[in-house]
This record gives structure tokens, sequence and C-alpha cells, in this order.
């Protein structure tokens, strides 16, 4: 008797599934497809994200050595190999967001502007007298 039941449970089922709309079975494959092609995709992107950030990572140490410990010049190189996506996701498959490989580098403060008592000051080579 128990099997008899399990029997006609499991064919109600198969009829239920089968007689969903034929739209939502389109996106559970369009859905199953996109998330194959992100998968694919990361297979590729994330091994070379990462020689790429770590060949930066050794590059901006490097110079940070070899320029006396200027953390400025290395920064440049970090910046752009560090930063960025490492993992791609469906919406930057899809073409909906972008895909950021490197970071951005962020420009550096002019140097016309300099600081003088903790203020900004367009002609900083002039001297200051009486503060």
């Amino acid at each position: 008797m128990g099997k008899s039941l399990r029997q006609k449970f499991s064919t109600g089922m198969v009829a239920a599934l089968l007689a969903l709309p034929g739209g939502a079975r389109a996106d559970f494959a369009e859905d199953a497809g996109m998330g194959t092609a992100t998968v694919l995709a990361n297979v590729v992107y994330v091994p070379t994200k990462m020689v790429y950030a770590t060949l930066g990572g050794l590059t901006g140490g490097f110079a940070y050595l070899l320029t006396g410990g200027n953390y400025t010049v290395a920064e440049k190189v970090w910046t752009p190999s560090m930063g960025g996506n490492y993992v791609l996701n469906t919406n930057q498959v899809w073409g909906q967001e972008p895909i950021i490989f490197s970071g951005e580098i962020i420009p550096a403060p002019s140097a016309a502007l300099r600081t003088y008592g903790g203020q900004e000051s367009e002609h900083s080579n002039q001297l200051h007298y009486g503060q």
C-alpha cells in the first residue's frame, strides 16, 4: 500500500511539473545557460586576473624597494593591478555591468596646490609672515 501511495504521488508531481507554463521552463533554461556561460568565463578570467594581480603586486613591491620606500610609486602599480573584479557575475556576462579588469588610478593632487597650516593654498611658494 505504501508503494502505491508513493507511485501516485510521483505521478502527480510529474504531471504538475509538466503542466507548468512553457515560459517558466524557457526562463529556467535561459538562466541555466547564462549560469553555465558565467562559470566558463570565470574559468578563464579568474586565473588571468590572479596572475595579473600577483605580477602587479610583485612589481609594485620592487618599485617600492628600488625607490627607497616611495609608497606613491608602488601604489601607482598596485592600484591598477590589484583593483577591479576578481570574479565575473551574470550581469557582467550579459553586458549590464562593466567588467573592471584594472582598478582606477586616482590622480594625485595638483602640484600647484600645497598645504600650509592645514589649509590648501595656490601660492605655497610665498612666505607667510605673522601667522
